[in-house]
């Protein structure tokens, strides 16, 4: 079971298919929240700041894992990525009267965005490389 969460969340052969995996979250996250009342239930049972910063990091992961490059380079496409999604999310948000745009919360997203792309860089750096 290790072997196939490894090789799912951290082979470059589903790179791809975890920055699309990143999309799709994103924007099923941005219907969602869209639906009159679905905010305010997700409230009972997690703050915005908790639903941000694990949504968000959890965006962040998949972009990391899903991009090409250096680890550095990653983390940097991850944050800037995450930092466009919130942008728009937010933006998204402002459009609708039952629902507003909020400043904090995106960078409650770029906060997690750091975390988790940091965090992210320290252990891809510490990862094994196949003998070639």
């Amino acid at each position: 079971m290790q072997k196939f969460l490894t090789l799912l969340f951290l082979s470059d052969a589903y790179a791809r298919l975890r920055f699309w995996g990143a999309l799709f979250l994103f924007t099923l996250n941005c219907i969602i929240g869209s639906i009159p009342g679905a905010r305010a239930e997700a409230a009972q049972y997690a703050s915005g700041l908790v639903l941000h910063s694990f949504g968000y990091s959890v965006l962040a992961f998949l972009l990391f894992t899903g991009c090409q490059g250096q680890a550095p380079q990653r983390a940097l496409k991850a944050v800037f990525g995450v930092a466009i999604l919130g942008a728009i999310d937010e933006f998204v948000q402002s459009f609708f009267p039952y629902r507003h745009g909020s400043v904090d919360d995106w960078l409650v997203d770029m906060a997690a965005a750091i975390i988790a792309a940091t965090l992210m860089w320290a252990l891809w750096s510490l990862r094994k490389r196949p003998a070639a």
